[in-house]
C-alpha cells in the first residue's frame, strides 16, 4: 500500500511563496546587481570562465553557481558578490595576480606532430613526458607557475621577466639531453611582460595574445622576448639578438622582439 504524503500546511506554503517573491523581486535584484558593481573585482564572477581555476574561491563559486535556481535570485547574486570580494582580496594579498604585471612564457615543440606520426604513440608519449619533466622543473625552479598545458607546450606565468627568461633558457639546455627514438626535441619559447587579465585559472586579453604570438614567432631552439621583457633584464651573461618587428596578426606595430641566449 502506497504511503500518502501529508499536504503542506498552508502557513508554510505562504512563507515559502513570500520568500520566493522576495528573492525574485525586480527592485531587490537591481539593488543586488548594483551593489556587486561597487565591489572590487570581477562583477561577473561566477560564470564558467571566471571559475575555471583550482583555488578554493573557484571551487566554492562553481558550487554556488550550480545552485542557481531557474529564475533570477537576489540571494544568489549576494552570494556571488561575497565570492567576488573574496577573489579580489586574495589577489590583493598576493595569492593571485589579478591586474598586476606578469611575464608570460609560451613554449611548444617544433616539428613534433610530423615526427609523432612517424614515431608512433608510445614514442610520442615518452617524449612528451620527458619534455614535461624538464620544462616544468625549470618553471618551478625559477618561481613560475604552469598556467596550462598546450599539447606539446605550456603557458607559464612569472612575477618578473628575469626568471621567465632564465627558466626558458634552462629548459632549452635541459632538452638537449633528451633523445627518444633517435630524435632530440626542438623547442621554441616566447616571453612577454605585460598586464593580462586574470580570469579563473587563466590569463586572457591583449597581453596574453601578444605573448602567444611572440612564442609562435620564435625559431626552433630560440628564446624570443618582447621589448617590455628585454627592458627589465639584467643582461650580464646573456646575449641579445638584433631587435626586430614581430610581424604577426594581432600584435602592435611598434612591438619589437629580440632573441636571448647564453654568452
Amino acid at each position: 500500500m502506497r504511503a500518502v504524503s501529508a499536504p503542506e500546511p498552508p502557513g508554510r506554503r505562504r512563507v515559502k511563496d513570500a520568500a520566493v517573491d522576495l528573492d525574485s523581486h525586480p527592485w531587490l535584484l537591481a539593488l543586488a546587481r548594483r551593489f556587486r558593481r561597487t565591489l572590487p573585482g570581477d562583477e561577473r564572477f561566477g560564470d564558467p570562465l571566471s571559475t575555471a581555476g583550482d583555488r578554493p574561491v573557484h571551487i566554492v563559486a562553481r558550487e554556488v553557481s550550480s545552485l542557481q535556481p531557474d529564475r533570477p535570485s537576489v540571494f544568489h547574486e549576494l552570494g556571488l558578490g561575497a565570492l567576488q570580494l573574496w577573489q579580489s582580496l586574495s589577489e590583493a594579498g598576493g595569492r593571485g595576480r589579478g591586474e598586476q604585471d606578469v611575464a608570460l612564457l609560451f613554449t611548444d615543440l617544433v616539428g613534433f606532430s610530423s615526427w609523432a606520426l612517424k614515431a608512433g604513440d608510445a614514442a610520442a608519449l615518452e617524449l612528451l613526458r620527458d619534455v614535461g619533466v624538464v620544462v616544468e622543473r625549470a618553471v618551478g625552479d625559477h618561481g613560475g607557475t604552469i598556467v596550462k598545458r598546450l599539447g606539446d607546450g605550456v603557458m607559464a606565468a612569472f612575477p618578473q621577466p628575469q626568471p621567465a627568461v632564465e627558466a626558458a633558457l634552462a629548459a632549452q639546455a635541459g632538452l638537449r639531453s633528451i633523445v627518444v627514438a633517435g630524435h632530440t626535441p626542438r623547442m621554441r619559447a616566447g616571453i612577454h611582460y605585460g598586464r593580462p587579465r586574470r580570469l579563473g585559472g587563466d590569463y586572457l586579453g591583449v597581453d596574453a595574445n601578444i605573448a602567444a604570438r611572440v612564442g609562435e614567432g620564435a625559431k626552433a631552439g630560440e628564446v624570443l622576448a618582447s621589448d617590455t621583457t628585454v627592458a627589465l633584464l639584467d643582461t650580464d651573461g646573456l646575449k641579445l639578438g638584433r631587435a626586430r618587428r614581430l610581424r604577426a596578426a594581432g600584435t602592435p606595430r611598434e612591438l619589437r622582439v629580440q632573441s636571448v641566449s647564453r654568452e
